[in-house]
Order: C-alpha cells, then sequence, then structure tokens
C-alpha cells in the first residue's frame, strides 16, 4: 500500500513529475558528456602521435642537414670511406693533436648524438640506418677506429652499444 501511496503522491505532486523527467535529460546529458570526453581523449592521442611523427621528422631533417649539407663532417667522411687498411685513418689516429683528430672526435659525437635520440625514440632506427648506416659501416670497417671507439675512457656508450647490436655487413 505505501508503493501505490508514494505512486499517487508523485502523480498529484507536479514538482516531483517535474523532477523525474529533468532527471532523465540529466542522465542524457551526463551520457552525452562521457562521449565527448571519451572523443576528446581520442583525438588528444592522435594529435600527440602526429605532433610526434612531425617532430621526429624535424630531427631527421636537421640531422642531414648537419651531416651532408654542413662541411664540417666532409673530411672525416673521406679518410673513413676507404678500405679497411689505410694510411689516412692511421694517420688520424696516431696525430692526437691535430686538427683532423678534433674533426673525428666531433664526428663521433655526432653519430653517439644520433644513436642517443634513437634509443631514445625521438628519432627511429629506421631513420638512422636509411641516413647514416653506410658511414656507420665505414667506421666499423677500420679495426682502429672500432678500439677508439670501444676504449671506455673516450666515452661514446651508445655509438660503441650500436656498433656491438649491429650486425656485420
Amino acid at each position: 500500500m505505501t508503493n501505490l501511496m508514494a505512486g499517487l503522491s508523485i502523480a498529484n505532486d507536479p514538482c516531483a513529475a517535474a523532477t523525474s523527467g529533468w532527471a532523465y535529460y540529466r542522465d542524457v546529458v551526463q551520457t552525452l558528456s562521457y562521449f565527448v570526453g571519451i572523443i576528446a581523449a581520442i583525438g588528444a592521442v592522435w594529435t600527440y602521435h602526429q605532433n610526434s611523427k612531425q617532430e621526429r621528422a624535424k630531427w631527421v631533417v636537421e640531422l642531414y642537414e648537419k651531416f651532408f649539407e654542413d662541411d664540417r663532417y666532409k673530411n672525416i667522411r673521406g679518410i673513413l670511406d676507404t678500405k679497411a687498411v689505410s694510411r689516412k685513418v692511421e694517420a688520424l689516429l696516431a696525430d692526437r693533436e691535430s686538427g683532423d683528430f678534433d674533426a673525428f672526435t666531433d664526428y663521433l659525437n655526432f653519430f653517439e648524438l644520433v644513436t642517443f635520440l634513437a634509443q631514445e625514440k625521438q628519432i627511429r632506427t629506421a631513420d638512422v640506418n636509411t641516413l647514416f648506416e653506410y658511414y656507420i659501416e665505414c667506421m666499423r670497417r677500420h679495426d682502429d677506429v672500432v678500439k677508439y671507439i670501444n676504449d671506455p675512457e673516450n666515452g661514446f656508450e651508445y655509438l660503441r652499444r650500436l656498433l656491438a647490436e649491429r650486425p656485420r655487413k
């Protein structure tokens, strides 16, 4: 009987009937706001991934320009782009006071940076391979260069790891 009375009181009370109608609309609006929130979150994730791809592309272009368009590394690229036993490479490593040796360490530091960026997922390893694989192999071709890179006193932890992980060609 109390349920019957409760139903009659809602029917007889216009405020209670209006409140129950508004509750329905409130629930609909709340559900819609959840869907809008989910769509906004998906949009934010998509935008983040697009911006990340754009940022990686900028890094790759900058690295390309520094390595290929700037003359800074050209001489060292030429010295290392030789046969496995090269007097130029031997001379480069023998005279550690020369400007060429400084340019050589700058060259190695460039590849240390590239390797670090790839490990931190700022650029893709596939991009590193596409742009620099030949020149990485040029370094690996020279045992004395690899020995220099592998000496912990010289640093180059990331480059050393890169050379160790890559299969020889």
